[in-house]
């Protein structure tokens, strides 16, 4: 007797213990992408809402919807199918975020405090009446504020547009009237803010839980190209440990003055004389903190999906003595393969995470990081990675 062998689509048997809640990221950008692989570690069940297919989270995902990040509809319809909704970006209407929770949908962080990563004005206003530091700041609603404000500063500004600037967009240097004019004809108020000399750019990251626990990681060194962050140093090298810890400290304050659930990323000036202020905050994963990823105990991808589940929060403590990230941008390879094969050849030891995104020059593509012992041997070859990536050699080379 024969026996006849019948495919079937095998169902996952039902736990028997309480299942870990099913978190909802909305943006399917490589931050969500990047989310993915801790979800699968912790067994969280992780969906995306995507505008598109090809987006870099969209395209490894195994639970996506797609639709806008701002239409009601979708939103809602994503968001009753998880048990808490946390984002790739800070762009969703906070009107939309407050419907959520008033249906009872946790959302984390949660729209009062993540106001203060969406309005630059709101996040200057709130930081300085909480007493934290800021560069001299102004409101900008008509030319005479400007004028103003060009007097005090000696003509020298850096005004920003108080909503949806990133990666360099949204802010000019500004010495006159005119420099600005175009964007006050919108008729929207815009930041300016005083030019600070600063020395260099500090990151401080902590990750919060809804009942207040915080984990620290290191501070860390960014450098920015073409107002694009580029590459960052972990810890930040030749930082002194009381500004280290004012960093630390300010970072974990914030998130608690805030309401913080989940990932903060404080962006730091560093002044001559070592004092530090607020440049921005973001309110989930960071690129100042994808170094975490290979350089440190628990990513802050993983430390994200633990604050927002409610999980305990993970070790922060640095893997190697020092690890480099560099941001791959396009440069002048149309198809990465060839260059991240010969990359990854020439240099083991590198890390390497593209997004799965099409090239365009300056876009970022992806990272890589280097560990050691020894910070300008990592630093050396996570820039030569990164380089030979994205660019062809020239005939010189």
């Amino acid at each position: 007797m024969s026996i006849k062998h019948v495919p079937t689509r095998l169902k996952a048997p039902e736990a028997k213990n309480a299942r870990f809640p099913r978190v909802g990221v909305i943006g399917g950008g490589q931050l969500a992408r990047m989310m993915i692989p801790a979800a699968i570690e912790l067994d969280l069940e992780l969906h995306v809402l995507a505008t598109s297919p090809d987006e870099s989270a969209a395209r490894v995902s195994p639970h996506v919807m797609l639709g806008p990040h701002d239409d009601p509809q979708a939103v809602t319809t994503f968001a009753r199918n998880v048990d808490v909704v946390t984002f790739d970006h800070e762009h969703v209407p906070a009107d939309l975020l407050h419907a959520l929770e008033h249906e009872g949908v946790a959302v984390r962080p949660g729209p009062d405090a993540l106001v203060y990563a969406q309005d630059k004005l709101a996040m200057r206003a709130r930081l300085t009446e909480l007493g934290h530091p800021c560069p001299k700041w102004w409101r900008i609603e008509k030319e005479n504020d400007l004028a103003e404000a060009l007097e005090v500063s000696g003509n020298d500004l850096i005004v920003k547009t108080a909503r949806g600037g990133y990666d360099g967009h949204g802010v000019m240097r500004v010495r006159t009237i005119d420099d600005a004019r175009d964007w006050l004809e919108r008729g929207e108020p815009l930041l300016a803010e005083e030019r600070v000399p600063f020395v260099r750019e500090l990151s401080a990251q902590v990750a919060r839980r809804p009942g207040g626990e915080i984990a620290s990681y290191p501070v860390t060194e960014s450098e920015q190209k073409d107002g694009v962050c580029f590459r960052v140093c972990a810890p930040a090298p030749e930082l002194s440990a009381e500004v280290s810890e004012r960093a630390r400290a300010l970072a974990e304050t914030i998130a608690g003055d805030l309401g913080v659930v989940g990932m903060l990323a404080v962006e730091l000036f560093e002044y001559p004389d070592g004092r530090i202020a607020v440049n921005e905050l973001a309110m989930r994963p960071h690129n100042t903190g994808h170094w975490s990823m290979d350089g440190c105990v628990t990513s802050q991808f993983e430390q994200h999906l633990r604050a927002v589940a409610d999980l305990p929060l993970g070790d922060t403590t640095l893997t190697s003595p020092w690890t480099v990230m560099v941001n791959t941008l396009g440069d002048t390879r149309g198809n990465l393969a060839d260059g991240a094969r010969e990359a990854l050849a020439h240099d083991p030891g590198i890390k390497l995470h593209l997004y799965g995104k099409s090239v365009r020059s300056g876009r970022k593509l992806g990272h890589v990081t280097a560990m050691g012992m020894d910070r300008d041997d990592a630093e050396r070859r996570a820039r030569a990675a990164a380089h030979t990536i994205v660019s062809l050699k020239s005939a010189e080379e």
